[in-house]
């Protein structure tokens, strides 16, 4: 069902978190009134109908508050099935916008009508998400995407994290002190991704940077008709990720796309210091003859030099050898402070090190497997490192903000790659030899 006009004022959209609340709590008591009456009733049910409520809650009120919803179905350990199948809708199947907003939206950026812009508009959307929803159109003999961002998105993603802020503590039972540079982070990226602006500008600088990859496709974008509310590129065909599988494709068919996104990220992240940082399926669009599309650079975190320099020599086992090294590392990235006791150093480093260790083993071969078993041993180790007195309760927020969306980029796009079962070929190339000479160096 489209949507006539999206809550903006702080109450409207407090009150409606709050709604949904009260939801979740009758749905609970239809539980618990199953239960007496059938012993062996399951929480399924429960669980699908929290996960529709919440989502059609979040869906209402698009924004940020949805893109924590699309953050979730990312992550297969943190919540049940129900809830990640629910949320990943949030990644390209949001309710859109009704024709008659469509239309008011675009005139209110660019000063005229689809209809006087382009020589056909699609006034239903293709695609809908948590900023803005996508059009097809024509101009000439182009075929033109038509990225369209919701009306009072920018202005709602301050007072949505503090509504969001008090489920993300409870979730991850940390206070608000520990969590306040992470905040900061996810607000400053969810503020750049309603500027369109921005993003045209990052998309043309990655495609010129990452064309020459074999297999990907990028589109052209318009700045002549577009603006900071709207967006319009090229027409790229394909699937997500889901349908694209359920299709059926050929094996070197799926190696040939996990190659090329494998590849991609590598020159984003050892050449360009910056990279998509959003690596959800509804961000590409796969097609039967191996390529990719790549479609949205909304989220790109610009990766600082010196975090960089500290980072990723954690990836090579020449550099995690050293263990001299380590405590320099370590407190550069946060995880160790200097009020740490000579033991509870000790345990944060071992820990780091095994999971580093994890990451790092695409890494150590010339070719990877990417196994859903693998994954899955990636949470296996994060819930074993959670279960830490000091992960559970830090007496310090630790951990680099700058590792926020490194590591959620590395996690997208090593459980894509699992889903593809991927087997390609993984070995660092001269950005190894960089990062060993350069502690080499110190």
């Amino acid at each position: 069902m489209s949507k006539d006009r999206i809550p903006t004022g702080k109450v409207e959209r407090a009150m409606k978190l709050v709604g949904t609340g009260a939801k979740i709590g009758g749905n609970y008591l239809k539980y618990y009134a199953r239960k007496v009456v059938h012993p062996e009733t399951t929480k399924d049910t429960l669980h699908q109908d929290n996960a529709s409520d919440i989502y059609n809650s979040l869906s209402e009120l698009k924004g940020s508050a949805l893109k924590v919803a699309q953050m979730l179905s990312m992550d297969k350990n943190l919540l049940p099935r129900a809830y990640t199948e629910k949320f990943a809708l949030s990644q390209y199947s949001a309710p859109p916008l009704s024709a008659p907003l469509v239309v008011r939206t675009f005139r209110k950026a660019l000063g005229k009508s689809p209809e006087e812009v382009f020589d056909y508009f699609n006034p239903n959307s293709i695609a809908a998400a948590s900023i803005g929803q996508v059009h097809q159109a024509r101009l000439g003999n182009k075929t033109l995407a038509v990225k369209i961002q919701y009306p009072g998105i920018a202005d709602s993603i301050r007072s949505d994290l503090r509504l969001v802020k008090p489920v993300a503590l409870r979730m991850f039972g940390m206070n608000e002190r520990e969590m306040a540079k992470y905040f900061e982070e996810v607000e400053g990226k969810l503020l750049e991704e309603t500027d369109y602006n921005l993003e045209l500008k990052r998309g043309q600088e990655i495609a010129a940077a990452c064309r020459h990859i074999d297999g990907l496709r990028f589109p052209e974008y318009y700045p002549e008709l577009s603006g900071a509310k709207i967006l319009c590129m090229d027409w790229l065909e394909g699937q997500h990720l889901k349908e694209f599988l359920n299709a059926g494709p050929e094996p070197v068919v799926k190696q040939r796309i996990a190659q090329s996104l494998w590849d991609f990220y590598n020159v984003q992240l050892h050449q360009l210091r910056a990279i998509h940082a959003d690596p959800h399926p509804g961000n590409f669009l796969f097609n039967p003859d191996g390529t990719t599309g790549v479609i949205d650079f909304g989220c790109v975190k610009q990766v600082p030099e010196d975090f960089y320099y500290h980072y990723f020599p954690l990836l090579l086992q020449e550099v995690r050898s050293r263990e001299e090294l380590m405590p320099e590392l370590l407190r550069f990235l946060e995880i160790l402070f200097p009020g740490d006791s000579p033991e509870l150093r000790q345990e944060l480093t071992r820990a780091f090190l095994e999971m580093t260790d994890l990451l790092a083993r695409p890494f150590s071969v010339p070719r990877f497997h990417f196994t859903n078993e693998y994954i899955d041993e990636i949470y296996a180790k994060g819930e074993e490192l959670y279960q830490m007195d000091e992960i559970r309760n830090p007496t310090e927020p630790r951990g680099s903000r700058h590792a926020l969306y490194v590591n959620r980029t590395y996690f997208g796009l090593y459980t894509i790659l699992a889903d593809l079962d991927a087997h390609i070929y993984t070995e660092p190339g001269a950005w190894k030899n960089d990062l060993i000479a350069y502690w080499e160096a110190r």
